[in-house]
């Protein structure tokens, strides 16, 4: 029992010290809030143009501590061979506990199973991405960004948000992943210009992979540049995996905006 303790301290202490780089923001505008992490590049020099990389969280990462979004992946892009190979500046907004990434139908079971949830034919309006579009309207003002390289990625209900916020930005992102999400089908006239490399564990019993699957096949006929990776024997956590996959970043970063 000591041993277990002592090893979630270290992974709670190394958690909190990998975060301390990831700078603390909160972002308002009218009467809304969205706490964000901003994590600029080594020897960041504010007059160089950086390519932009928005993060969105999964549902069980949701909250205002301005913490828990960071849980899954913000190790990956603190990693020597990402900061030295992909100078970016990376954001990680939060989705407070009672919203969610995308616009669903469907009412999500509170422990997240969403088996039930569906999308809706028509784009719909979400508050939330509507927060985060404002949000990273005011980084561009903030910061300068190459306009031809920004990207999003994402991870379950973030994975959801990422294909909604492509399809209601069509000419903004050069590029994306999706990891464990899904979306209307009906959306993929608005990934024409912005390649999608999509991911799913294929024993999956929170979100359906079929869910990625569709996108996929309704994707590819409009851009042939997106890609779909299934894991065989993985459940929901297909974000480990993807981020082993050696040529994930290489591919997302080699994208321009056309």
């Amino acid at each position: 029992m000591k041993k277990i303790i002592s090893f979630f301290i270290i992974l709670t202490f190394n958690f909190n010290l990998f975060g301390q780089d990831y700078q603390k923001k909160l972002f308002k505008i009218n009467n809304d809030s969205l706490p964000y992490r901003i994590l600029l590049p080594k020897d960041f020099d504010p007059k160089k143009k950086y390519p932009l990389l928005v993060f969105l969280h999964g549902a069980g990462e949701r909250g205002n501590d301005n913490e828990n979004q960071l849980y899954h992946s913000s190790n990956f892009f603190l990693s020597y061979e990402f900061r030295n190979s992909f100078p970016s500046i990376i954001i990680f907004p939060q989705c407070p506990k009672n919203s969610y990434w995308a616009k669903i139908k469907g009412i999500p079971n509170p422990k997240y199973p969403t088996q039930k949830e569906s999308f809706s034919d028509n784009l719909p309006k979400n508050s939330q991405l509507l927060i985060v579009e404002s949000l990273l309207s005011n980084i561009e003002n903030t910061y300068k960004i190459d306009p031809n390289k920004r990207y999003i990625a994402g991870l379950s209900m973030g994975g959801m948000g990422t294909f909604e916020l492509v399809a209601r930005n069509p000419n903004y992102f050069a590029a994306g992943i999706a990891i464990c999400g899904g979306a209307n089908p009906n959306w993929a006239k608005f990934f024409k210009k912005t390649p999608l490399w999509i991911f799913h564990g294929m024993k999956d019993k929170v979100v359906p992979p079929e869910l990625s699957i569709n996108m996929y096949d309704s994707i590819k006929n409009y851009n042939s540049e997106s890609k779909l990776t299934l894991y065989e024997n993985v459940g929901h956590n297909s974000w480990d995996p993807a981020y082993k996959e050696v040529e994930i970043m290489n591919w997302l970063f080699s994208y321009k905006k056309k």
